[in-house]
């Protein structure tokens, strides 16, 4: 993997946590509390969007719309299906980190 692909999604990974609205740097002393489900909830809507609009211009391709090239469709296709792989992976992350507190003997 090269270092720019690796730029890239950080740099989407920081867009992502600016519009859940985290925080990066500890600017105030104070911690602003975030709602996991709100964070979660977002996340989810923007893998949605993602798909949404790499689905329409797949549809607007096929349709032969002249405004819509291959290469960007292309691309919105291989943003959709990064961002729902990430999506499956921290799903099974946290499935796993809850069978193994289930699994914790008190």
């Amino acid at each position: 993997m090269n270092t720019s692909a690796v730029d890239n999604l950080l740099a989407q990974m920081r867009v992502a946590a600016a519009q859940a609205g985290l925080r990066e740097t500890a600017q105030t002393n104070q911690t602003p509390k975030v709602d996991f489900s709100n964070v979660l909830k977002s996340s989810l809507d923007g893998v949605a969007q993602v798909q949404a609009r790499s689905e329409s211009m797949q549809k607007a391709f096929v349709m032969g719309d002249d405004k819509v090239s291959l290469s960007d469709t292309m691309i919105a296709l291989q943003k959709a299906g990064v961002n729902f792989q990430a999506t499956v992976q921290v799903r099974n992350k946290f499935v796993q980190a809850y069978n193994d507190i289930m699994n914790m003997q008190v």
